[in-house]
C-alpha cells in the first residue's frame, strides 16, 4: 500500500509485509491491503520438524561482519536514527548489536535495554488474553461480537474469530479523515475506546464477514472491550496479570498515560500536521489502545516471540486455532488470530508514530529475530523495519527471506 494522504493510515501497525503495507496502522488498509476469497485456513506448526531442517549459520565474527555491513547500508538508505538487532538460535550463538542514536538532540547511543513503543505487536497480547478466555470457556471464537458489545454494525454476524483474523469488514477508524485531523492537531490528547469506535461506525461495513482479509484496528478495540467485559477488569490489568506475569515478562507495560518508562529511546515521525519529522516520544498512545499502545524492550520481545509462536500460555488446541492462517497479499504469507506467518517467520510487527518493531520466530531453526527502530519514517513507500528484516534474513535464512523479496544485496537502492 502506498498511502496517498497522511501515513497515520499505517501508523499503528503493520501487519506489513513487503514494501506495500498489508496493514497500515495508525493503521489500516484501504488500497492494496485487502485479499478477497475466503481461502480455507491453513494450519501451521510452531514446532521444528525433523524432516524440514532449515540451515541456520553459526553466528561467527564473519557472519556478524556481514550483518553489520547490511544493517549499516539500510541505515544509510533510510536515514533511521537508531536500530537494535537481535538474533538467537540454539547451538548457533547470538548476534545483538546497536547502531546509531537513541536521542538525536543529545547524541546518546542506542543501547540494549531501552524501552520503545511496539505498535501493533500489542495485538498479540490482546488476542492472547482473549484466547485464554476461550481456554477457560468464558467466550467462544465463533460467538458474535453482538453478544458482548451492542451497536456494532453486523454485530450479530461478525464473530470473535473474524475480528482476530482481520476478516470482519468493519471500517478501520484510523483511516477516518476526521480522526486523523484531530489526532494530528493534538497528538497528546486522550481517546476512549468508544470514541474510536464512533469514528469506525460512521462508515458502512466494507464487505460481508469472512469474505476478505482487511487489516483494521477497529477489530482489536472491540476485542479489548470483550476482554474487559468478560473479566470485569481493565484491559491493562488483564494483560499485566494474565499474560505478562505468567510469560515471565517484566519490562513490558500497557501504559495508561503518555509516559515512557526509563530508560527509553526517543522516537521520530513525519506523521505530523506539518509533514516534518518531530520527536513523538511523548505522544499519547490511547488512540491505539488494544491495537497498539504497549511498550517493551529487546529481551522481553525476544522472550515473547518464542512464547507467542509456541503457544505456551494456551492449550495446544487453542494455539492450533490461532496458527490457522488465511492469505494476506503475498505468496507465502498468511494471517491467523492476531499473528502472522511470513515466509515461515511467525509473529507480528508493529509501527506507531516514532517507532517500529519486528519480533518473529522461525520454528524450523528455532531462531528468534527482534528488530527495534526509533522511527517509522518510510523509505520509498516501504517500512524501514521490513527493509532491515529483509537484509538480516537474506543473510541468515536465504530460504526464508522476510517478507518474501529476493535476498538483500548490499548497495542496492
Amino acid at each position: 500500500m502506498k498511502p496517498t494522504h497522511v501515513r497515520l493510515r499505517r501508523a499503528c501497525a503493520a501487519a506489513a509485509v513487503a514494501g506495500v503495507l498489508i496493514a497500515p496502522a495508525v493503521a489500516g488498509s484501504a488500497s492494496g491491503a485487502t485479499v478477497s476469497a475466503p481461502a480455507p485456513a491453513v494450519p501451521v506448526s510452531a514446532t521444528p520438524s525433523p524432516d524440514a531442517d532449515t540451515p541456520f549459520p553459526q553466528l561467527t565474527p564473519a557472519v556478524a561482519a556481514q550483518l553489520d555491513a547490511a544493517i549499516r547500508q539500510v541505515m544509510r538508505q533510510t536515514k533511521v536514527p537508531g536500530v537494535t538487532v537481535g538474533l538467537w538460535a540454539p547451538g548457533k550463538g547470538s548476534y545483538v548489536k546497536n547502531f546509531g542514536v537513541a536521542d538525536k538532540a543529545t547524541g546518546a547511543p542506542m543501547t540494549t535495554g531501552l524501552h520503545v513503543r511496539i505498535g501493533s505487536e500489542t495485538k498479540t497480547f490482546t488476542v492472547t488474553a482473549l484466547l485464554q478466555l476461550v481456554d477457560r470457556r468464558k467466550v467462544g471464537l465463533d460467538d458474535p461480537i453482538g453478544t458482548y458489545i451492542k451497536g456494532v454494525p453486523n454485530g450479530n454476524r461478525i464473530t470473535l474469530r473474524e475480528l482476530a483474523g482481520m476478516r470482519s469488514g468493519l471500517f478501520n477508524y484510523s483511516l477516518d479523515e476526521n480522526f486523523i485531523k484531530r489526532l494530528q492537531a493534538d497528538p497528546e490528547q486522550s481517546f476512549t475506546p468508544h470514541q474510536l469506535l464512533d469514528y469506525a461506525f460512521r462508515h458502512p461495513v466494507q464487505f460481508a464477514p469472512g469474505a476478505k482479509f482487511d487489516y483494521s484496528n477497529t477489530n482489536l478495540i472491540l476485542l479489548g472491550l470483550v476482554v474487559e467485559k468478560v473479566t470485569g477488569r481493565p484491559l491493562h490489568e488483564v494483560i499485566a496479570k494474565d499474560v505478562l506475569a505468567p510469560a515471565g515478562i517484566r519490562r513490558t507495560v500497557f501504559p495508561t498515560s503518555p509516559a515512557m518508562p526509563d530508560p527509553y529511546a526517543h522516537g521520530y515521525t513525519n506523521q505530523t500536521a506539518s509533514g516534518k519529522i518531530e520527536d513523538a516520544t511523548g505522544w499519547n498512545p490511547s488512540w491505539a489502545w488494544a491495537a497498539g499502545a504497549m511498550i517493551s524492550d529487546l529481551e522481553d520481545l525476544r522472550s515473547w516471540a518464542h512464547t507467542l509462536a509456541t503457544g505456551t500460555l494456551l492449550t495446544p488446541a487453542t494455539q492450533a486455532e490461532r496458527l490457522k492462517t488465511t492469505p494476506m497479499n503475498l505468496q507465502g504469507d498468511g494471517y491467523g488470530l492476531g499473528i502472522f506467518n511470513v515466509q515461515g517467520w511467525i509473529g507480528h510487527n508493529g509501527s506507531i508514530p516514532g517507532y517500529e518493531v519486528l519480533p518473529v520466530y522461525l520454528p524450523q531453526a528455532q531462531a528468534t529475530m527482534v528488530i527495534l527502530l526509533n522511527t517509522d519514517v518510510s523509505y520509498k513507500g516501504q517500512e524501514p523495519s521490513t527493509l532491515f528484516g529483509e537484509a538480516v534474513t537474506g543473510i541468515v535464512t536465504p530460504d526464508h527471506v522476510y517478507p518474501g523479496h529476493k535476498p538483500y544485496v548490499p548497495g542496492r537502492s
